[in-house]
This record gives structure tokens, sequence and C-alpha cells, in this order.
């Protein structure tokens, strides 16, 4: 039946959406640890050079995204100051590649992640982690057992905004990884593929709606686990701001 045939993704567009859903996870499970540790230092410590690492940080929220993308494919690219040392001694090849994909994703990512857990750790009541030191607690227990958990609400909305903005992310992928079917086509460079074909309207208008309720979803998520985490905290809703 033709008109069913339209309520369904396609093969290359199944592919699409399985490449972004792999870039998405693997560039939020590189960023978790490292965002994590640079949220609690923002959040919980004073240290010359802080605002210099706070600005580096969010810096790809300010630039355009080939900006990351072109300096990526300057340092990762074969000839790049790493990717060819990498390439010519190890045989690894990362630009052009979904590896490189995930990388430039986990760098537009971060910051999203930075910025909610470390709100989340700037609402943690310090009282109780020097309550937790006076009783002889080492300071990596003190975070493990009585920071990280309090946090953990930021920490999963974190992680929920770096996987929707890695499914998203478009201009620093195809300046790194161009875009190679099968390879490096994520979902958003799927639609530009599409509205740049005749006859690509249909499967572009698909991927379209798809992204729109994946990010729509994302955020009611994102919005529930804020709520949560302000509850814990003992914090009015309003009081965001």
């Amino acid at each position: 039946m033709p008109f069913l045939s339209h309520l369904y993704l396609s093969p290359a567009e199944l592919t699409a959406l399985w490449l972004s859903a792999k870039v998405a996870f693997w560039s939020t499970l590189a960023t978790l640890i490292p965002g994590i540790f640079i949220a609690w230092l923002l959040a919980k410590k004073s240290f010359f050079g802080k605002s210099l690492l706070d600005s580096l940080v969010h810096l790809p929220l300010v630039l355009p995204p080939v900006v990351p993308g072109f300096l990526l494919l300057l340092l990762l690219g074969n000839q790049g100051f790493i990717g060819k040392w990498l390439h010519e001694v190890f045989g690894i090849t990362i630009a052009f590649t979904w590896v490189g994909a995930a990388i430039a994703s986990a760098v537009m990512a971060f910051p999203l992640m930075v910025r909610a857990i470390r709100l989340a750790f700037t609402h943690v009541d310090r009282a109780l982690e020097e309550t937790a030191q006076s009783l002889g607690a080492h300071p990596l227990l003190v975070f493990l057992t009585v920071s990280l958990p309090l946090a953990l609400p930021g920490v999963l909305t974190g992680i929920v905004l770096a996987f929707s903005r890695s499914l998203g992310e478009f201009g620093a992928t195809i300046t790194f990884v161009g875009n190679i079917e099968g390879e490096t086509r994520t979902l958003p460079l799927a639609i530009f593929t599409y509205t740049q074909i005749p006859g690509g309207d249909g499967p572009a208008m698909r991927l379209v709606i798809l992204s729109i309720i994946i990010a729509f979803a994302a955020l009611l998520v994102s919005e529930y686990l804020e709520k949560r985490a302000l509850r814990m905290t003992g914090r009015n809703i309003d009081d965001r701001n």
C-alpha cells in the first residue's frame, strides 16, 4: 500500500538513525567522567585559571560549529598534528570515520553536560560534605557517597542533554568527517542530503519529524530530572535563576 510505505523508514534512513544513536551513545559515554570531574571542579573549587577553564569548556557553545570541526581536522586529520602520528605509527584513522563523528559530537555536547552537572553540584549542601569529612571520610569517599548521589538527577539531565545534542550535531561533524553514507551520515546529515536531491522531500520530512519527536522527548526528560533535582535540594522550581 503506497500510503503505508510512507510510514516506514527506508534502509538508508534506518542506517542514519542507527549511526546517530551509536555516535551519540559513545560521545556521551566518553564525556561522562570528564564532564563530572570538570563540573565538580567548577562548582566546588576555587583556583587560579578557573574563569579561563570555564570559558574554554563553554567555547563550543558560542563558536560557529564549523570552527571546532576545522580545528579537529587540523589536529586529528591524517595530516594533522596528532592524527598524522596516529596514522603513521598505529595505522589509526579518525577523520572521515564514525569515531571522528563521535569525537566531534562530544566536543559540541560537552558544555551542555558540564552546565547541567555543575548546577547540580552547586546545590549540594556543603554542610553534608563537611560533616562526612569531619567523621574521617576520605574526600574521594565523600564525593562518591554524598556529593555524587545528591547530584545524580543533574548528572542524568546532563547525559540526556549531551545525548540529544549529539544526535543533532551537524556543523562540526560534516567539517571533520564529511558526509559518507553508512559511515558518517548521521540523522542531520541525512536530512541535509535528502533536501539536496530530487524526490528527497519525503525522506527528509520523515527524518525531520523523527528528530522533532526525539528532541521533544529529551527536553521533557531533562525538565523532569531538573525538577526532581530541585526538589531533592529543597529549592522551589521557580528559584532556578
